[in-house]
């Protein structure tokens, strides 16, 4: 089966990529592993959605169809660290309505699939695995494990941390284990959070509570393995003590809303986000770690930015040229490594137990609330991408 494109991973990166292509002229494959499906209760997924990347939903006509009632503004950030610095973001005092949005992964994912639905381009292939690729100079094969044979002209691969396409194209990663795991759970809570995010810079790891609708939060603590040990094994009641301990109990007593979960932490970075007829997305291109709470953003910005390029496509033009990838590249260069450094810096830095190093992150962070101007462009830029 002959395709002009074939998108490897159906997740919300991948998805994005094959919606935002609705109107062009290219002929799409999707293959993906498992339908998306939403959980019973509250999802343990939680993601920020940036005010760029809802603006990004809404042009695909999948934001304004969410049920709101699943989503929560955030207005405010309150950030600690581990000794007396603290920094404070507002949207109001930024001239924004909002720092970003709380949502679930499945509201969206499951959203984007209605989209692709009813996409007269598309052609779905769940539940579908890749079994062997070969890049020749006119097209990439992708032969399925069933046997099925798809050709394109490219080949997206936009199947997370431990891409199978990465590999199979011969592109290089190099991954650096943090030795932490992200515990992540929904919590109900005893006092309203005002549509406030926390975050807390500590010994035992990068605790954050993020607002969802209700008197409930979403909570990440990027904690060290055996910490993290410890959090997965103890009584939901004792979880519950210890989270709303470790943020001086600022939203008083809490009560869990879903099941805990957990998943390793790593820094990953690819030699490039290309190959021969081969683009990378997603998490597949880039991993960082969770503190900043990018990860996704990366993701839509980088389906936007390749979804542009295919969309403007010559009549001469192949989705595969050379040139074309190239663009994309250079274009998805900057953000991913500005925020995997930044994130992989902070993360170093307020892991090491050096007096020295505690003073100046703490003092950095002081200083930093105390100039509006700087707090105003760390805003803007986590927003939007752009000082």
């Amino acid at each position: 089966m002959k395709f002009d494109l074939i998108i490897v991973g159906g997740g919300l990166a991948g998805a994005a990529l094959a919606v935002a292509l609705r109107a062009s002229r290219l002929k799409i494959a999707l293959v993906e592993s498992s339908l998306p499906a939403r959980p019973a209760g509250w999802d343990t997924r939680i993601y920020a959605y940036s005010p760029a990347n809802a603006d990004f939903l809404r042009e695909l006509g999948v934001w304004d169809r969410l049920d709101q009632t699943r989503m929560c503004p955030v207005e405010s950030m309150d950030i600690k660290g581990d000794g007396n610095g603290s920094v404070k973001f507002s949207a109001y005092q930024s001239g924004l309505s909002e720092l970003a949005w709380i949502g679930e992964s499945s509201l969206i994912h499951c959203e984007l699939w209605e989209s692709l639905k009813r996409q007269h381009n598309v052609t779905v292939f769940a539940p579908a695995h890749p079994g062997a690729l070969d890049v020749s100079e006119s097209e990439a094969r992708l032969v399925l494990d069933d046997g099925r044979s798809l050709s394109a002209a490219l080949l997206v691969g936009a199947d997370g941390r431990d891409s199978w396409v990465r590999q199979q194209s011969g592109i290089k990663a190099s991954v650096k284990p943090y030795d932490e795991m992200g515990v992540v759970a929904n919590l109900s809570c005893e006092q309203e959070h005002r549509r406030t995010a926390f975050q807390w810079f500590r010994d035992d790891g990068v605790l954050a509570w993020l607002p969802l609708p209700g008197n409930r939060i979403s909570i990440v603590w990027s904690a060290p393995d055996a910490v993290a040990a410890d959090l997965m094994s103890m009584s939901d009641e004792s979880f519950c003590e210890r989270v709303a301990d470790a943020g001086g109990r600022r939203l008083g007593r809490f009560e869990m809303e879903s099941p805990r979960a957990a998943f390793p932490l790593r820094l990953m970075r690819v030699e490039s986000m290309i190959g021969r007829r081969v683009a990378l997305i997603g998490d597949a291109a880039h991993a960082i770690h969770p503190l900043s709470g990018h990860g996704i953003n990366l993701g839509f910005q980088d389906a936007r930015m390749l979804a542009s390029l295919l969309g403007e496509l010559k009549p001469w033009q192949g989705a595969g040229d050379h040139g074309v990838l190239r663009r994309y590249a250079r274009a998805r260069a900057e953000e991913p490594f500005l925020l995997q450094y930044a994130t992989h810096g902070l993360n170093r830095l307020f892991a090491s137990r050096n007096p020295v190093s505690a003073l100046l992150r703490n003092v950095g962070m002081n200083l930093t609330d105390r100039l509006p101007v700087i707090t105003n462009a760390l805003t803007r830029y986590a927003v939007s991408g752009k000082f």
